[in-house]
């Protein structure tokens, strides 16, 4: 039997990537919901990386096992790097409801960017990811999606801002992509496949003790 890997998330749309993005790990990949873990913590770090290694620690300790976090955003040259790490938290506290949240984020996007030239959209999905150990050994990978901000959302796949991420040499945005190119292209898929490597050495480890 596989061993088993936390994915430190309440996020149905993040999750649903990694199941695909970690296929072939080596772990059978459980949420803190199924082990019966209340797991809520407060992203205090300053970058991608200190937020996927605070959460990551704090999985692996509370439930006892090998997890697996990340912390992704979009930064917009046009808003000086906006919303960057507060992108799941652009539309501002007390919105619980995460298709409201996720809807209303991208209009705040849209209205900011309203008016601004196509030459000056750029934008980018960063994504760190962490794999901590009970015992608080701590590794990361890291993936970045280069694109530019659309005029209006396009597309039913994907969540978060990929309705209005436009990858400029497709002419779709992320939300229209077919789940296996945008495993192939996106921050999560660069950064979940450096996470593989380290995972499937990890089970290895962990089998044979």
């Amino acid at each position: 039997m596989a061993p088993k890997l936390v994915l430190a998330t309440n996020n149905a749309g993040k999750l649903r990537e990694f199941r695909e993005l970690l296929a072939g790990c080596g772990f059978e990949l459980v949420t803190p919901a199924a082990l019966g873990v209340d797991f809520d913590v407060e992203e205090t770090g300053m970058t991608f990386e200190q937020n996927a290694r605070l959460k990551a620690v704090a999985a692996a300790r509370l439930c006892g096992l090998p997890a697996l976090a990340d912390d992704s955003g979009l930064e917009i040259d046009y808003l000086g790097g906006r919303p960057g790490i507060f992108s799941a938290r652009y539309a501002g506290p007390g919105r619980t409801d995460p298709d409201i949240s996720e809807e209303r984020q991208r209009e705040l996007v849209l209205a900011e960017m309203r008016g601004v030239a196509d030459e000056l959209r750029g934008a980018r999905f960063r994504c760190a990811i962490a794999i901590a150990t009970p015992e608080g050994d701590v590794e990361t990978a890291a993936g970045v999606f280069e694109g530019r901000i659309g005029h209006e959302p396009q597309g039913e796949n994907g969540f978060g801002y990929d309705p209005i991420f436009v990858v400029p040499e497709l002419g779709l945005t992320s939300a229209e992509l077919a789940p296996d190119e945008k495993n192939a292209r996106s921050h999560r898929g660069q950064a979940a496949a450096r996470a593989v490597e380290r995972l499937r050495v990890l089970a290895r480890e962990i089998s044979s003790d």
